[in-house]
């Protein structure tokens, strides 16, 4: 997994990995674009940086906010609880007011709780747990649909379309794929759907022989899997060798290149849940023009809702007139927000009052396909 490229910051935008940061002039809006920039998962903050970034470039060659420059500070937290615990205090010691981030649903939890008490205003591009914002937090926010609304429309799609005879159900055992994992399982059983197997495996292993074993012994004939691409790419290649003959579907965690670098030709015709492919809006093509002059992919789940995530705190400011993060939550859950994932609205709990997860088949050259 490559690591984030220097070459993708722009003049506006400080980098801060490993404790390194750059100052602000006193006339900088600093937000902090926290997420996966080393680890298994870095593919995933590549999109946030390059959605932020670009947010910020185009933000600020418009005359910046209320006359101010915007600064993105990028802190690594590899999507990890423990080390996104120590970049949400690093961001309270550097005082930065504003967080694009975390990405990780376990992440972004405990760096919430952090956030909350100390009044820093924190939107997230890409954590779609539900517990996330069940908290009654008011600095909290996000730009993505929740995984009570991924799930189903998985769960519905295999019950009504695929209709398996033998379903597994299998998750990485975090907080985003099993959440996701047990929602799929409560909408697919209340469709009278057969699950023969719902299982955990633990994130980082490499040989899911056993489970593949057990797969064929129960005649799996369509597997679900909660969790992110690294472990799903083997499991898909896996199963390819040893003779299994099933389809897999898997949520936005699994949607990107690498699983096909991974899996191969095992990798066609996966089913993925993702955001709506909003580079292909027609509305957004200058904006997309401008990440293919820079080489940088558009169509990635999290760019264009990173970018968003920037925009709506970049409006919060305009609106209030101000810095001050407990005026702008208020002006957020009151008002709307043209950005290019469309017209945005914010519940009180801070979630979007509207975001559909479209389904698509995976192809094996890292292309995909809408059906539905």
């Amino acid at each position: 997994m490559k690591k984030f490229s220097k070459k993708l910051l722009t003049i506006s935008t400080s980098l801060a990995i490993a404790g390194t940061v750059s100052f602000a002039h006193a006339d900088t809006i600093k937000i902090a674009l926290a997420g996966p920039v080393t680890g298994a998962v870095a593919q995933y903050g590549d999109m946030q940086m390059i959605g932020a970034q670009m947010a910020i470039e185009k933000i600020n060659a418009a005359g910046g906010v209320n006359g101010d420059t915007l600064e993105g500070i990028i802190y690594d937290d590899a999507c990890d609880p423990k080390q996104a615990v120590a970049v949400a205090n690093k961001i309270v010691n550097d005082g930065v007011k504003f967080v694009v981030g975390h990405l990780c649903s376990s992440s972004t939890q405990p760096a919430s709780d952090i956030y909350e008490d100390e009044g820093i205003l924190m939107v997230t591009a890409a954590s779609t747990s539900p517990d996330i914002t069940t908290r009654g937090y008011k600095m909290v926010f996000r730009t993505i649909g929740l995984d009570s609304h991924q799930g189903p429309t998985a769960g519905n799609y295999i019950a009504d379309t695929i209709k398996p005879k033998n379903l597994a159900i299998i998750h990485d055992k975090q907080q985003y794929g099993e959440g996701i994992a047990s929602a799929v399982k409560k909408t697919v059983e209340s469709k009278g759907i057969n699950v023969v197997m719902y299982e955990g495996v633990t994130a980082g292993d490499k040989d899911f022989s056993s489970l593949i074993a057990k797969m064929k012994k129960e005649n799996v004939d369509f597997i679900y899997y909660g969790g992110y691409h690294p472990e799903l790419g083997l499991i898909l290649r896996q199963s390819a060798e040893q003779g299994l003959a099933a389809k897999f579907m898997g949520p936005e965690g699994v949607g990107n290149k690498d699983i096909s670098t991974i899996a191969g030709a095992a990798s066609e015709g996966l089913m993925v849940t993702l955001p709506p492919s909003f580079d292909l809006n027609p509305e957004n093509k200058s904006l997309v023009d401008s990440f293919k002059a820079k080489n940088q992919d558009p169509s990635g789940a999290f760019v264009m809702t990173a970018y968003s995530a920037v925009q709506v705190i970049a409006d919060g400011i305009k609106l209030t007139k101000g810095t001050d993060t407990n005026a702008i939550q208020q002006a957020l859950r009151s008002n709307s927000f043209s950005t290019p994932t469309g017209s945005l609205e914010f519940d009180e709990k801070g979630d979007l009052k509207s975001f559909d997860f479209v389904i698509y088949e995976w192809h094996s050259d890292g292309t995909k396909t809408a059906l539905k």
